[in-house]
């Protein structure tokens, strides 16, 4: 088929482009502007076009859309006007995974980087939301098996059309309720709906709404405080693993810190035990080398560690700083300084009271404008609601070698260039963090 993706620069999207690309679909797409994902989609031979343009649509047998496309994007128009079918991402997935066998992982934090470890577990192809630095990419294609370790997204509902044969919760959060119109019903029928479809089921009994499933749905069910022990945080070649004991599978080595870590490995060796022995789990669990932009150590010298993670939901960012202060203790750090760039108004409105917590014992709190993914402005006063922090407003940072600058109003304000840094954010702080804005 002639497939178009609109919104290709998406990493959701991106993902189901490179694996239609890959099983020999001809794939092309558009986007409003250049970025690091749509060169790489025109590295592997994809046709890319900026900005959307009808001029885009001519022969196609397809046009897939990623959620934030509106139904007057010039694209969409001239593909109904030639009688091209047009899918949503959401309705595209019924078609893209019907014949696979999919391991779909999902939850309000922690997908990326539980997909990424059950991928570096086991073979097939693998969609993830970040790009796994095991294998280099957020796709792996394996032609010869019909597994597919998917990232599920509830965030439009699409997880329920992601044809689940083994359905991993990690937590059932409220997250992205203004799609279920803060329907809280609506919400947990979906997850629901998710689990049952699925023929495997595994689930975190400690999450509050799983909970309540313990006693009506037949799955294999974590308990993280009780089946999980001994955790402790080592350094191997300066990267951060977390080690831990299983139940009585024995211990394990994970890429990454923080008790969160342990139990996102943990629910990926129980989705793989189904079909792998334990010692093959273990042994290729080694494999999983963290995830881009997930505690990620973009900078290192010997006075100062710079850390980019894309944690935009508050128990995601508070699990991660807690790996942080560990991971300071044992590099003799004794300076934090947090760089946070809030990810839609909506979300940081929602949530405002938990992100306050989230920073607990940084030095210094560096704010930046929020990224509003298309949302319209809301006024929020973070002046007031983060008064008890060192805090510092700014409009951007730059970086220099290991050096990064905090600028406001067009002037360069503080450098940064001891301890530990770490940005948080799903915007464009990643590239202002790494020095390629």
């Amino acid at each position: 088929m002639k497939i178009h993706f609109i919104g290709i620069g998406g990493i959701g999207i991106s993902g189901l482009a490179q694996y239609m690309h890959y099983k020999g679909h001809e794939v092309s797409g558009s986007d409003i502007k250049d970025s690091v994902i749509t060169q790489n989609l025109r590295d592997l031979g994809i046709h890319v076009t900026v900005p959307h343009s009808a001029n885009a649509i001519n022969e196609q047998d397809l046009v897939i859309h990623s959620a934030i496309i509106r139904p007057d994007n010039p694209e969409i128009i001239a593909a109904k006007e030639k009688g091209i079918e047009v899918l949503a991402r959401r309705e595209a997935l019924l078609k893209i995974l019907n014949e696979q066998k999919v391991y779909s992982v999902a939850g309000a934090h922690g997908k990326s980087t539980t997909t990424a470890i059950l991928a570096a577990i086991m073979n097939g192809s693998a969609i993830i939301g970040a790009e796994s630095k095991e294998f280099g990419s957020n796709v792996r294609y394996d032609a010869s098996s019909d597994v597919m370790i998917f990232e599920a997204d509830e965030s439009d509902g699409s997880f329920i059309n992601s044809n689940p044969y083994c359905a991993i919760v990690i937590n059932a959060e409220p997250e992205h309720m203004e799609y279920y119109d803060y329907n809280y019903e609506r919400f947990y029928d979906s997850y629901k709906t998710f689990i049952n479809l699925a023929v495997h089921k595994v689930l975190n009994a400690e999450d509050p709404f799983l909970a309540t499933l313990t006693d009506e749905v037949d799955a294999q069910w974590l308990y993280p405080s009780k089946d999980i022990k001994d955790i402790e945080f080592v350094l191997i070649n300066n990267e951060p693993h977390t080690r831990f004991t299983f139940r009585e599978f024995g211990s394990f080595d994970v890429w990454g810190f923080g008790k969160h870590i342990a139990i996102d490995a943990a629910l990926a060796i129980l989705a793989a035990y189904e079909s792998m022995s334990i010692a093959e789990i273990r042994k290729n669990l080694l494999n999983f080398k963290g995830i881009k932009k997930r505690f990620d150590i973009v900078g290192f010298e010997h006075d100062s560690v710079i850390i980019d993670d894309y944690g935009h939901h508050p128990t995601e960012i508070k699990a991660t700083f807690e790996s942080v202060k560990e991971y300071a203790s044992l590099k003799g750090f004794d300076k934090i300084t947090a760089i946070w760039q809030p990810h839609k108004y909506s979300r940081t409105i929602d949530n405002l009271e938990e992100f306050i917590k989230c920073f607990d014992g940084a030095a210094e709190l560096i704010i930046l404008p929020v990224w509003s993914a298309g949302e319209k402005p809301r006024d929020i006063d973070f002046k007031e609601s983060f008064k008890d922090y060192n805090l510092t407003m700014a409009d951007k940072i730059s970086r220099a070698n290991n050096t990064i600058t905090v600028i406001r109003d067009n002037k360069d304000v503080e450098t940064l260039n001891k301890g530990l840094i770490i940005g948080f954010g799903a915007g464009d702080i990643t590239y202002q963090i790494r020095g390629t804005a």
